[in-house]
């Protein structure tokens, strides 16, 4: 019922835009996305000349609508309503904005012309900055509407679309920020947010401080963790990327482990991390003793909004997304992303469990770089 009386109280996308726009978007929805690989990025950016940026532009203002257009039709036809929740329209509306700017922008020729639709991008960007919780509010929404708290993991409609959904942002945000970055003053290791000798060992170690320093907050300790591995290895990547998946797997493990030693008298034991270098694949694994999860609990942490911490999205305003972009930390939202970061440039994230003892998780990175973003 209240789906329908939403879907009464709501406007199409065929009642809030010109018709002209619309048959626009779908045309372009039908129309293939193009994969590019990390090596291919590397390979384009190497020595950013005017002739590159132009090269790199005229490829973004013919792909971006295109990438774009397909989510606006899939925001369109969701199930359970979710395409009529106030936030998830909102993010379809900044996502039809960006079109018609993307499509009313001249075609790029001159340097001027980069110039200006560089401008656009960096708009675009920081327009879709709150696009992540803002849809995690749509579904927190839907799932409190929905009572159904076992059979939440029993949607599989819905978790595809939101693995398909952040997939292609990961991918929008990567070849936007990828190009806005070519711009920055040239450092000879860094092409665009690319690090060509980027060093594992150096981004965990950040990362686990990161992670520490919000135990050592929440909890007043944190257990001790040890790293192994070459100080040596590099390797391109993108370190934003390496930071925010090992931020998040050490995160949980400090709290499983505090959460099973916190009346105890016993000295918690240290969350072990590796990092070996394969023939293929940069792995790195960490290990905790926090008890582990049971195995039939294990196919849940895949599932958006499948949190052992207290939910508070559904209490959360608009007003406070915009206000506190990392309000997601920790709320069913880690793992799922994590694991779309992994296999956006072709690695993989793992989680195997001993219940009663403890967690592993393998996270590889490719070291060949020539995968092709897996577009949904």
């Amino acid at each position: 019922m209240a789906a329908a009386a939403a879907r009464g109280a709501v406007k199409r996308l065929a009642d809030v835009i010109p018709q002209s726009v619309l048959q626009d978007i779908k045309q372009l929805s039908k129309k293939k996305q193009k994969g590019v690989s990390l090596k291919y990025m590397m390979d384009f950016g190497q020595n950013p000349v005017n002739r590159q940026m132009l090269l790199s532009a005229q490829f973004l203002h013919e792909e971006l609508p295109t990438r774009l257009a397909h989510r606006v039709i899939e925001l369109e036809g969701l199930p359970f309503g979710l395409s009529y929740k106030p936030q998830v329209l909102k993010v379809r509306d900044w996502y039809v904005e960006s079109f018609k700017e993307l499509r009313e922008m001249r075609p790029v020729q001159t340097l001027k012309d980069e110039e200006d639709f560089t401008a656009l991008l960096g708009k675009i960007k920081q327009r879709h900055d709150f696009v992540v919780p803002m849809v995690a509010l749509g579904v927190a929404s839907l799932k409190e509407e929905l009572h159904m708290k076992k059979s939440w993991y029993d949607l599989p409609d819905i978790h595809s679309f939101l693995d398909r959904f952040y997939m292609s942002r990961i991918g929008i945000r990567m070849l936007i920020g990828q190009h806005l970055s070519l711009h920055d003053p040239p450092r000879p290791e860094k092409i665009g947010l690319i690090d060509t000798v980027m060093s594992p060992y150096s981004i965990v170690s950040e990362a686990v401080e990161d992670a520490r320093h919000i135990c050592l907050r929440q909890y007043g300790d944190a257990p001790d963790i040890q790293l192994f591995g070459s100080t040596d290895l590099e390797c391109a990547y993108v370190p934003d990327h390496l930071h925010h998946m090992i931020f998040e797997l050490v995160k949980n493990s400090l709290r499983a482990v505090s959460d099973r030693y916190l009346d105890s008298d016993v000295e918690p034991p240290p969350i072990k991390i590796v990092i070996a270098e394969g023939h293929e694949d940069i792995t790195i694994k960490v290990s905790d003793e926090g008890g582990g999860i049971a195995r039939s609990g294990l196919p849940k942490i895949w599932t958006y909004l499948y949190s052992t911490a207290s939910s508070p999205l559904t209490h959360l305003t608009e007003h406070d997304i915009q206000n506190a972009p990392a309000v997601l930390a920790g709320y069913g939202y880690g793992l799922p992303l994590c694991r779309l970061y992994a296999r956006y440039f072709g690695g993989e994230l793992q989680v195997i469990s001993m219940e009663g003892y403890g967690t592993d998780a393998y996270l590889h990175l490719s070291k060949l770089g020539t995968s092709e973003e897996p577009l949904p």
